[in-house]
């Protein structure tokens, strides 16, 4: 997805609460915090082999926006670059877990589950403090912003599989 096609899409960066220790000088720009956030939509599904089995489609367990992503992509640039990694024209860059703040917008297994203390329900009796062998992960991208054409990224997927 290029910057240009995401340019409707783009909004304030997240904003730290006064608990939040203030980025390093060269890692904070006011143009930056005004607009170098991105309202991307986010959605975590699991599919357990059991579910898979019996035709029962994956179970939302997030939502989330790259809105309330702690860092702008041009902070993780400017980060990796700082360091003297050798960025490249189509290198992919991580921007760690995405979490809101409200309930349904946790980014992990580990903190939908409250650090694997609270199971997640899925359909059909099953539970989830963690990813289990067999188990289906998919993660969804899409923007919609009104005025806009949206935009989607597809699904990425992975299936768990046991340990050799």
């Amino acid at each position: 997805m290029t910057l240009e096609a995401l340019e409707p899409f783009r909004c304030p960066a997240f904003a730290r609460t006064g608990e939040d220790p203030r980025p390093l000088p060269y890692l904070l720009d006011q143009a930056d915090q005004a607009r170098g956030g991105y309202d991307i939509q986010t959605t975590m599904s699991l599919q357990s082999a059991r579910m898979r089995a019996r035709k029962v489609p994956a179970a939302e367990l997030s939502r989330c926006s790259w809105r309330d992503g702690y860092w702008t992509i041009a902070q993780i640039v400017a980060h990796q670059a700082s360091n003297g990694c050798n960025l490249a024209p189509g290198d992919l860059l991580g921007s760690g877990t995405l979490s809101g703040t409200a309930p349904g917008t946790a980014g992990s297994m580990l903190e939908l589950s409250q650090g694997g203390k609270q199971p997640i329900q899925l359909p059909g009796g099953e539970t989830r403090m963690f990813v289990q062998d067999g188990d289906l992960v998919i993660q969804r991208g899409r923007c919609e912003a009104e005025g806009a054409v949206a935009i989607g990224f597809g699904e990425a997927s992975a299936l768990v599989k046991p340990a050799p």
